[in-house]
């Protein structure tokens, strides 16, 4: 199992549209991607670092796949619609990071 993080910058500049994010992009990368490997998603919503200044990234999505070779298929196949959704909730680009368990 891998666990693929997706995480959205803030800053002043930054906009997000959580009501499209929930409503449509999710359901989109859940219809695309649940046949092809993808497992839970959990979406978190960054509040503040332990000093009270803002978060790196105010929103993440945390999303499990079998396998690696699961999420780079399921990427080849629809990650070009997907990130071309991204533009229509957002102004900035995610970061991706491919985890894997520990110990």
């Amino acid at each position: 199992m891998i666990l693929v993080s997706v995480m959205y910058p803030g800053g002043p500049n930054a906009t997000f549209d959580e009501a499209y994010y929930l409503g449509t992009h999710i359901p989109l990368v859940k219809e695309r991607w649940t046949s092809m490997g993808l497992g839970e998603v959990r979406l978190v919503k960054g509040r503040n670092t332990p000093d009270g200044s803002l978060p790196l990234y105010p929103v993440m999505a945390l999303l499990t796949f079998r396998s690696l070779q699961d999420f780079q298929e399921a990427s080849k196949a629809h990650g070009a619609e997907i990130f071309a959704d991204i533009p229509k909730f957002t102004n900035v680009q995610p970061v991706l990071q491919v985890n894997e368990p520990l110990g």
